[in-house]
């Protein structure tokens, strides 16, 4: 094949050497005791390509970013495995070697569903994906489940999410898949600490690579989660105004955690910079200056025009030429 500079962008394909799979990426990054790996949440393709072009090593798909995005309502167990997929495969496919840690929130009902959403996300090139124990619309007298850090939450018997687990990872290790399975747990608001400690630890001997404390309430409690899985990688989730204390990248590393995830960190700016704009054409009547940074050649360029061009002009074509 071509010879084409396609470290970043769908043209990876051109490559004459494949990168590593978001999998074994992310496992390289965890190697390092020393390293926190930041996860800025991306929603769709657009805030995917800007955290690629930022330099971040790996990024994280919300699932309430999703939500809002693809289907305009909260977070509230709407989307699908089909949603929630189909976005996953996109962001992934934008470049290989930044890892995507997707939401797959509770796998979508029983074992079997728990298998065939591990297995779709696994051939999706998703590096590593989360499932958690709050109840899902398939068990019985439950109500929507929701966004993490909101109140109300219903979580399953500790039976049911061991079930989802071991289905997660007899799964991805049948695929010989370089996948994590990350075991999520909602039980501390509504269970205690206690609680969801224990879902955690039987969660690793389960198997799974790495775990994650929801709605973390102080910082005492982050340094004990941490100590308590020395050797397995934690996961902190930082939602701004949501109950964990914990805000930045060294708090997260003196704790002890691996991986630190920014759900809302596009989607806020994102609702602002908008909203503000749309009123300016409001009352104005016509649209703020362009910002020679972000206006249409710029988006054509953070989103693949110069791979494309590239890719056409060593087929033979033209098509391009003069843009």
């Amino acid at each position: 094949m071509g010879s084409i500079d396609t470290s970043r962008g769908d043209a990876t394909i051109f490559k004459s050497s494949a990168p590593l799979t978001g999998g074994k990426r992310l496992r390289e990054l965890l190697k390092d005791p020393s390293k926190v790996v930041v996860c800025p949440g991306v929603f769709e393709g657009l805030t995917a390509r800007l955290a690629i072009a930022a330099g971040f090593d790996a990024m994280y798909m919300t699932g309430a970013g999703t939500s809002m995005s693809r289907l305009g309502w909260a977070d509230l167990g709407m989307a699908t495995l089909n949603d929630m997929r189909s976005n996953a495969e996109m962001i992934a496919s934008l470049d290989p070697s930044v890892p995507l840690i997707a939401d797959a929130d509770t796998g979508y009902g029983g074992p079997i569903m728990v298998t065939r959403t591990v297995t779709q996300y696994a051939r999706s090139g998703v590096a590593a994906l989360h499932i958690e124990d709050q109840a899902c619309r398939q068990d019985t007298q439950v109500q929507e489940k929701r966004c993490g850090h909101l109140m109300g939450k219903q979580i399953v018997d500790r039976d049911v999410y061991y079930s989802r687990l071991r289905a997660a990872v007899a799964t991805r290790d049948s695929l010989q898949s370089d996948m994590l399975i990350i075991a999520r747990t909602d039980a501390n608001q509504t269970y205690g600490f206690d609680e969801a400690i224990e879902r955690l630890q039987e969660a690793v001997r389960i198997g799974v690579d790495i775990v994650f404390f929801e709605a973390i309430k102080t910082k005492e409690e982050a340094v004990k989660i941490c100590k308590i899985f020395e050797g397995t990688p934690c996961l902190l989730n930082v939602v701004p105004g949501g109950v964990t204390p914990l805000s930045t990248v060294d708090e997260a590393r003196e704790c002890g955690f691996r991986i630190v995830i920014y759900p809302g960190l596009c989607m806020e700016p994102m609702i602002s910079s908008v909203r503000k704009e749309l009123q300016v054409l409001k009352k104005t009547g016509q649209p703020s200056p362009s910002d020679p940074e972000s206006g249409v050649r710029a988006a054509f360029v953070l989103a693949g025009l110069e791979e494309c061009m590239a890719i056409d002009k060593l087929a033979g074509g033209k098509a391009y030429t003069g843009v």
